[in-house]
């Protein structure tokens, strides 16, 4: 499978897809026309127009490095797999 212009990996592409289409289901509107009425199907649409601006949030692993240069003890769990920018 081919991956999609700006992601990293056909995992992060479905992520991405996947939380987009649960805000849309929850009553976020489309930010692009398209035909379609089903909540993935406009994800995807959105995604290949670059509506959909996303980031790879910072990892537990990196979160302690920086804590211990800080004298801090250990975080709170791993948070999201992506965060959304500006949707």
């Amino acid at each position: 499978m081919k991956l999609i212009e700006g992601f990293d990996s056909n995992y992060r592409y479905i992520l991405v897809a996947a939380r987009r289409a649960r805000q849309l289901q929850s009553g976020a509107p489309p930010v692009v026309d398209t035909s379609s009425r089903k909540p993935c199907r406009i994800a995807q649409d959105e995604i290949r127009a670059g509506k959909v601006k996303w980031e790879i949030p910072e990892t537990r692993s990196a979160r302690r490095a920086g804590q211990r240069d800080a004298g801090q003890g250990a975080g709170p769990g791993l948070g999201a797999i992506v965060d959304f920018v500006n949707v």
